[in-house]
């Protein structure tokens, strides 16, 4: 009996140290990222990939030809209108990245190190998203009346003597255009930059001063440095809101400024589909080289 029971007792020890099936590691990493790899693949990488392929179809006034052309490339690179429309939205995109990464930077700087209370950061820092609760077009529509030849900027500066007619690049210029962009991104670099510098530990900036070192190098040489992450984020939401943004130049410049997505949008209008894809994969490329140079100064994965 006491041979009986020892046999069972082994036998479902047995049992209970069996593994049974189990997928290997790389399996079970590659099931899980699945449902993420499903989303990207048809939301993402599907649509790209359908525009690369339209690119090279033909095209007249009656329909779309699938085909294999490279004319839309050349048409697209060998016009001088391109290269201009494209040097101008790197205009833009410079002028805007520069303006919201001073602004973003030190009303991120307020935020987080002249707040002390925690509860009044949050409030100011809601305060600043408020205009996102409304639409960007109404934002972006509302600088007409300030900016306008009748407009609260210019009747105040006629009232008050300081200039004798009305200012006329106000409004309907790249002036305009820059104004309103800025308006629209900037706290697109203010939230990763509070983000960046709310993580930084105080007692670098007592190590500082007992160091000997003034307010100026402390900054410089220790608050920009570990926020240059969020500068990083900032900068890459930035450029690629504005080198995509067409409704912005269209209405503030009052059609005398292009854009390369304004140009795709006429395409579109026109029903010249493979143009618009040429120039929306040229753009792509462009984007993608200019994120390219942004992480390769800056390492965003300190932030992640």
């Amino acid at each position: 009996m006491a041979t009986i029971a020892s046999a069972e007792t082994h036998e479902k020890a047995a049992r209970v140290r069996s593994p049974g099936f189990r997928l290997p590691a790389w399996a079970a990493s590659y099931l899980q990222a699945a449902p993420l790899i499903l989303i990207l693949g048809f939301f993402f990488i599907l649509p790209i990939l359908m525009i690369a392929v339209v690119s090279f179809w033909d095209y007249d006034f009656a329909g779309l030809y699938p085909a294999f052309l490279t004319m839309n490339y050349t048409e697209t690179l060998g016009s001088w209108v391109t290269w201009k429309t494209y040097l101008n939205t790197l205009k833009f995109t410079v002028i805007v990245w520069a303006l919201t990464v001073f602004i973003g930077f030190w009303v991120a700087y307020f935020l987080a190190f002249h707040i002390r209370r925690t509860s009044t950061q949050m409030i100011l820092f809601l305060v600043c998203t408020v205009p996102f609760m409304t639409s960007n077009i109404i934002r972006m529509i509302s600088w007409i009346p300030v900016l306008g030849r009748n407009g609260l900027v210019n009747s105040a500066l006629i009232e008050m003597g300081i200039i004798p007619q009305p200012i006329e690049w106000l409004l309907y210029s790249d002036f305009a255009v820059v104004l309103a962009m800025v308006h629209l991104y900037t706290l697109f670099m203010v939230t990763p930059i509070f983000n960046t510098l709310m993580r930084i530990d105080r007692s670098l900036f007592e190590a500082a001063r007992d160091a000997g070192a003034s307010g100026w190098q402390i900054l410089w040489n220790v608050v920009i440095p570990l926020a240059k992450p969020g500068i990083a984020i900032g900068s890459i939401f930035v450029v690629t809101l504005v080198m995509a943004d067409f409704s912005t130049v269209q209405v503030m410049s009052g059609g005398q400024s292009a854009s390369v997505a304004l140009m795709m949008k006429n395409q579109m209008s026109l029903l010249q589909y493979p143009a618009a894809a040429a120039n929306a994969v040229v753009l792509l490329i462009v984007v993608l080289m200019m994120v390219a140079a942004i992480l390769r100064v800056v390492d965003i994965r300190k932030e992640l």
